[in-house]
């Protein structure tokens, strides 16, 4: 989730209540039109997306001729208010604040997915517990209707518990960890940097992290219908670009973690620690998320996500995950 106690908004990078913020929102903003000549697609703090600078730097944009310009967003919710409302032609963001709009009937397509978390967001304990059973009637810190609120609802599930079998306590994510690492709390669900300071500390250790929930947490590229009509060559180049940037990340992580350090002001060694918990998606994983018959995949994936939006009431309607899926661009450029 999000990094650093230098830029605590981007705790609003996994918020799923972050739907109903931005379509708020979205009337309010003042941003002016995409330029005709490119594609303009908003980008915020998360390595699958900020990875994007290292296809730009690397000129894989320039290699597949794809005319793109990023826009920086400190504020993760800002940039889905700028998508919804058409000021950006496409945006990177979260599956589970994707399916808010499409409840909307709002014309997106997503068209890549970036990464899945595979171990940055976790549940973390105190050394004494080793089960679920343990955490029955315990305090749990995290940030409410966020992705860590997700994660313990779906790891408590996965157990044969609910909710409201622990004590969730409302805390955004640097309280949540000095309440933990405190003893304040028995448990928290925290993102990095918090998890790798936690277990070198010896305070605590995960019990559950988003490695044990495949594909529930994707990270997206999302685009209006409008752009991929009418810009459908920069977006399947951008693609392409997507494909030779994982590949750069795998070959070269720490020319790579440079790169993306210095974007979101942060040392090399900081950022390393993001990397492990992320996994970038090449051309397989990316054909396979598309495949609805894939356990796995988006569509798949969709019902179990929109539930808990719905649950908590964060959404409202039912979305169509099929209808936000376009696979299409993503077949062009295989080809």
């Amino acid at each position: 989730m999000s990094f650093s106690l230098l830029s605590i908004s981007r705790a609003f990078r996994r918020s799923v209540a972050g739907t109903c913020v931005a379509l708020a929102g979205a009337a309010a903003l003042s941003f002016s039109a995409p330029a005709v000549a490119e594609v303009k697609v908003g980008v915020s703090d998360w390595p699958g997306w900020v990875a994007w600078y290292v296809a730009e730097q690397k000129g894989f944009f320039k290699k597949h001729g794809a005319d793109v310009k990023l826009v920086w967003f400190a504020n993760y919710t800002d940039s889905i208010s700028a998508l919804s409302s058409g000021q950006l032609d496409a945006n990177s963001q979260t599956w589970s604040d994707t399916l808010g709009p499409l409840a909307k009937g709002l014309p997106l397509k997503t068209i890549l997915v970036n990464d899945n978390s595979a171990g940055n967001d976790a549940l973390m304990v105190g050394p004494k517990i080793t089960s679920f059973a343990q955490l029955k009637g315990k305090k749990v810190a995290l940030e409410q209707f966020s992705i860590s609120h997700f994660v313990l609802a779906t790891a408590l599930a996965k157990n044969s518990m609910k909710l409201s079998d622990v004590k969730i306590v409302n805390l955004s994510a640097g309280d949540a960890a000095a309440a933990f690492i405190s003893g304040k709390v028995d448990a928290a669900v925290l993102w990095n940097p918090w998890v790798n300071q936690i277990e070198k500390s010896g305070k605590g250790k995960p019990l559950f992290t988003s490695k044990d929930m495949p594909g529930l947490v994707p990270d997206l590229l999302v685009a209006q219908e409008k752009a991929i009509k009418a810009k459908r060559k920069d977006l399947v180049g951008m693609i392409k670009a997507w494909f030779d940037t994982e590949k750069f990340i795998r070959e070269q992580p720490a020319e790579a973690a440079k790169i993306m350090a210095k974007v979101v002001s942060m040392s090399p060694e900081e950022y390393a620690v993001f990397m492990p918990g992320t996994k970038f998606f090449d051309a397989a994983a990316n054909t396979a998320a598309f495949d609805a018959k894939q356990p796995q995949s988006l569509a798949a994936t969709a019902p179990t996500i929109a539930a808990f939006l719905t649950e908590h009431k964060l959404i409202e309607g039912k979305p169509d995950a099929a209808k936000g899926l376009d696979g299409s661009l993503l077949q062009e450029a295989l080809k």
